[in-house]
């Protein structure tokens, strides 16, 4: 008890004031030391290229007022970058929101350089503000090249390699998706007492200071200065987020262009109740830092060791179109061989621009995507505003079909309508194909001993093969530009409800450039799916137009045969997978080619089908399916000969055929 009360009692007095003198200078530091935990966030300075210092402001901004706040940053267009949409997918926000704030539409095409308003959510992950999205790394991507090109800022180094610490930061693999915490901030309790609703974040660049930048958002240059802790002898540099505090949301006017800088700027003032500051400018740092060379070195160096490594085949097409664009000759038909009522329905019709919906109308539309409304995979059927629609859910950036869906309009192609991002996902709104997919009704299936025919007549098929014919022929000769699908197959193809065929999922289109010129286009990424591929797409990476027509061919076959691109052959010895091409065309080809047609057929036709026809049909598949590209018909060509098939089939009278087993007509 002695030891205690010989420790305690000097505690005790410590507690106490000796005068009023006294607790008044501890009231005026207590106050000081909370303004300045509460009022200021610290400048990055010029650490943003440094990976490895473990500098506490290279993390984010410190945590010091509420929890989480909607702000705004401000982000400059890139070439990749320069849309609504595209800059939604990069920095998780929301399409439509960016489209509003900047007075755009949501699939407008940005300038480059242009200043674009990001509204977004920021909240506190543990000692720092930050706004999480994700990126998928691509080849000869660093953390230093995403955090200050790719992101321009807005995140850093040091940042990345804390937030994803299982990956190694020096060896990132191509395709690895990681978290990207982007730096962002709340106002404290003191900056919201003086009417500060939102903190900004900015990104400097060059010809910037802080009285410019004041005078373009409106605000007084002392609070700028003491938002982000600045000295009046600070220096301000490019590539480094500012915080501007405003009252109201920024408007579209703060993306336009500023007024130029005057010779000499105004001084800084504090803000009032704060200490008074230098005179002295604070303006951007001109020079070029020991990071910024060292930035420099790098892309030398990824553009060295990109040079090297450059092949015989890259040197031969090394003016090819990054993007797959093609440009070998497309033969047109001649004006006097169609009408436009031929092959061409709404191919002249107005464009119309697509919707951008709420996530909340499609959650409602579908029950919360129930499955009760699934149609087939991630595809749900759905009404708004009373009309039937399908909504087709993907992970991941779709901005390159919405690009090319929303200038297409025609009878035999899908029609979207509209889209929605939502948390990385992208929810594209079609037209309803009441009847499904082509491959659900042609492609006979086995369940529990029972044999489901597709009941689909003669004349459907051949309508249907019409159709799609009709819908390549005005995608390769008479969209502007014209587009290769490269995915052509039964099941991307949809029936309507009087079986009139759309070709849909245009997700791996590439346009189709300069036709009339003899250049090639090759790509080292083939994709697409087994059995409907073309030899010199899988061989080289060859793409033109005739990569459709060589798919469009396995289709027909399909459509006659009922059996699928790729087919399980068995033998005594063991199972393959075998192309259904290799089947048919070598029976096509022998003397008896009408019986062999017969022998393969599709049973749920049974003999109500017009042979001679059908071996019509069976050559001109065949035709498609030349190994040789120039021998391969254009489908232009193609489409001439199905219209002289679709013409005669009409003629025949199938009452003439006796089958109890005959195909359903549609509805």
């Amino acid at each position: 008890m002695i030891e205690e009360d010989h420790y305690s009692e000097p505690n005790h007095h410590l507690l106490q004031f000796t005068d009023m003198s006294s607790f008044l200078w501890f009231f005026i530091l207590s106050f000081l030391c909370l303004q300045s935990t509460e009022a200021q966030q610290t400048y990055l300075n010029n650490s943003q290229f440094s990976c490895r210092t473990n500098i506490s402001r290279n993390l984010g901004y410190t945590c010091n007022g509420i929890s989480s706040c909607k702000t705004f940053l401000f982000f400059r267009s890139q070439p990749t970058f320069n849309s609504p949409i595209s800059i939604a997918y990069l920095l998780n926000s929301d399409a439509q929101e960016i489209a509003e704030f900047n007075g755009l539409t949501d699939t407008s095409t940005i300038l480059t350089d242009s200043l674009v308003i990001v509204p977004l959510n920021c909240s506190c992950s543990g000692s720092f503000y930050q706004h999480n999205t994700s990126y998928i790394i691509k080849q000869h991507d660093t953390y230093l090249t995403i955090a200050n090109n790719t992101y321009e800022g807005l995140t850093t180094c040091e940042a990345l390699i804390q937030q994803n610490p299982y990956y190694d930061s020096r060896n990132l693999s191509v395709n690895l998706r990681f978290l990207v915490p982007l730096r962002c901030a709340c106002p404290s309790r003191n900056q919201s007492s003086n009417g500060v609703n939102y903190l900004v974040t900015y990104i400097v660049t060059w010809g910037d200071y802080v009285s410019l930048i004041s005078e373009r958002f409106g605000v007084d240059q002392g609070s700028v200065v003491y938002a982000n802790e600045l000295s009046g002898d600070m220096v301000i540099y490019p590539f480094t987020p500012l915080l501007i505090p405003l009252e109201r949301e920024p408007t579209a006017a703060l993306t336009r262009s500023p007024p130029p800088p005057p010779s000499s700027p105004p001084s800084s003032s504090p803000p009032p109740g704060t200490k008074p500051r230098s005179k002295k400018w604070v303006f951007v740092g001109i020079g070029i830092g020991a990071g910024i060379l060292v930035l420099l070195l790098c892309g030398l160096l990824v553009w060295f060791l990109a040079r090297r490594k450059r092949t015989p085949m890259d040197k031969k097409t090394e003016n090819l179109d990054k993007n797959d664009h093609t440009s070998l000759p497309v033969k047109k038909v001649a004006s006097d061989t169609y009408s436009k009522s031929d092959f061409s329905e709404g191919l002249y019709s107005a464009v119309h621009s697509v919707t951008v919906y709420k996530f909340e109308d499609l959650q409602k539309a579908t029950n919360d995507f129930s499955s009760d409304y699934r149609v087939k995979g991630s595809v749900y059927r759905a009404t708004i505003k009373g009309d039937m629609a399908a909504i087709k859910r993907m992970s991941g950036d779709a901005s390159s079909e919405i690009s090319i869906l929303k200038t297409i309009n025609h009878s035999n192609i899908v029609r979207l309508s509209g889209f929605c991002v939502h948390q990385g996902n992208t929810y594209l709104v079609y037209e309803f194909a009441e009847n499904g997919s082509l491959s659900d009704w042609v492609h006979r299936e086995r369940k529990h001993g029972r044999e489901r025919f597709s009941g689909l007549a003669w004349k459907q098929r051949v309508q249907i093969a019409h159709d799609i014919a009709n819908g390549l022929h005005y995608l390769h000769n008479y969209a502007s530009p014209g587009y290769v699908h490269k995915d052509i197959k039964s099941s991307n193809v949809v029936l309507d409800g009087e079986f009139r065929a759309k070709i849909a999922n245009f997700g791996l289109a590439r346009t189709v450039e300069n036709q009339r010129d003899s250049g090639l286009v090759l790509t080292r990424h083939v994709s697409g799916t087994q059995g409907y591929l073309a030899p010199e797409y899988l061989e080289h990476g060859l793409i033109t137009p005739k990569l459709d027509v060589y798919a469009f061919g396995v289709v027909m076959l399909e459509l006659l045969t009922g059996q699928e691109a790729v087919i399980l052959e068995k033998d005594e010895e063991r199972e393959r997978d075998v192309l259904l091409s290799t089947v048919v065309v070598p029976l096509l080809e022998r003397e008896n080619a009408r019986e062999n047609l017969r022998s393969l057929m599709d049973p749920s036709l049974g003999e109500d089908y017009p042979l001679d026809l059908a071996l019509t049909m069976a050559q001109l598949a065949k035709t498609c399916h030349s190994q040789d590209l120039g021998s391969r018909p254009d489908i232009s060509d193609v489409l001439l000969s199905l219209s002289r098939i679709l013409s005669s089939s009409l003629d025949w009278d199938s009452s003439d055929v006796t089958n109890s087993s005959s195909g359903i007509y549609a509805r």
